[in-house]
């Protein structure tokens, strides 16, 4: 199995603390480590640092190479240009291909995640590093939902295809993230799962998926692997989800869907970190920060001696970076990005 960490992006909806000069997945959100470094070291306990992929963009390199040393460069999987994450699959496909390593089965890793306990994350590797190597499906991750879940998508497992402890399903139907009213219909089907992105499969047979379903991306890769210059063929490849492909290959049987065995914890808002780090006792009210008559209020401020005063008010998050004040509603965090994109049309200054 090849383990690649894939970085691209800096996390809109938790500026102004994830910027794109330090992209959330490389500052410290939950304590004294990034939720890169955290990844990392899960791998650790089973890959040796030779063995550990990273797919990123040069804006992140120094990052990369500051966090995890040990991680030769000949592993780095470098965007000339980010196009989203179905141009960047088909190049760590196209990557390891070029590299020798067409058959061996390689899992993408998504570093604003955390999964725990590790060793449930390892053993499912495992799983599907043994069914990779006989089954030429592409294999996706999928969660048990406890509540409704808004805005991810949801899968319908189907019949089990391995004899493991760790489920492993055919995928009968994807669907698109949906109203509440949709999503609470769904959880009554004891078959449904939120659609947690672990992608995968072997090189080749990910890039004969690309070949089949999307030639537009295949055909500039296909260039690269026989000696053509990737800074020329990656813009030739239109911007897209990897969904583009997917929904396809859900629709035609040529999938299946692990049932994760272990939490998993998406760090999208601040609202998720607010409850990942209250509910493992991690959230500390510094001496400066009084709130009187609150509750369930999440505040971060860069600078530790800034008084911050709260009356009366509840689940508010309060972000403070020194050049940037954030005021929203927890439930609302979720719409921040929306806030940057205002802030860029305005052109407002920010360093």
């Amino acid at each position: 199995m090849i383990p690649v960490i894939i970085c691209g992006g800096f996390g809109t909806k938790l500026w102004p603390v994830s910027r794109e000069h330090r992209p959330k997945h490389f500052i410290k959100l939950l304590g004294d480590k990034s939720l890169f470094q955290l990844n990392y070291e899960a791998l650790l306990t089973r890959f040796k640092a030779r063995e550990i992929y990273v797919s990123t963009n040069q804006n992140q390199v120094d990052f990369v190479e500051k966090q995890a040393p040990d991680i030769p460069k000949e592993n780095y999987i470098v965007e000339p240009e980010m196009r989203n994450q179905g141009p960047a699959t088909g190049l760590i496909a196209a990557f390891l291909y070029k590299k020798g390593l067409a058959d061996e089965p390689f899992m993408i890793i998504q570093v604003d995640d955390l999964r725990e306990p590790t060793e449930k994350f390892i053993a499912m590797m495992d799983e599907c590093d043994k069914l990779t190597r006989v089954d030429s499906r592409y294999i996706t991750g999928g969660i048990k939902p406890k509540f409704p879940v808004m805005g991810v998508d949801y899968l319908i497992k189907g019949e089990q295809v391995n004899s493991s402890s760790i489920g492993v399903y055919k995928v009968k139907e994807f669907v698109w993230r949906g109203s509440k009213e949709q999503t609470e219909e769904l959880l009554k089907n004891p078959d449904i799962l939120i659609h947690a992105n672990h992608t995968c499969m072997t090189p080749n047979n990910m890039l004969l998926l690309f070949k089949k379903y999307k030639p537009d991306w295949y055909e500039p890769l296909a260039n690269y692997i026989n000696g053509k210059d990737l800074n020329i063929e990656y813009l030739k490849m239109p911007p897209g989800p990897l969904e583009d492909i997917t929904q396809k290959v859900y629709e035609s049987g040529e999938s299946l869907v692990i049932e994760l065995p272990f939490e998993w914890h998406d760090f999208g808002t601040f609202e998720a970190i607010d409850e990942y780090l209250r509910s493992r006792n991690l959230y500390n009210v510094g001496e400066n920060i009084v709130d009187v008559d609150g509750e369930s209020n999440f505040i971060r401020l860069d600078d530790p001696n800034k008084i911050v005063a709260l009356v009366g008010v509840d689940n508010l998050v309060v972000i403070d970076t020194g050049d940037v004040l954030l005021i929203t509603n927890k439930k609302a965090s979720g719409k921040v990005g929306e806030v940057l994109k205002e802030v860029k049309k305005r052109k407002l200054s920010l360093t």
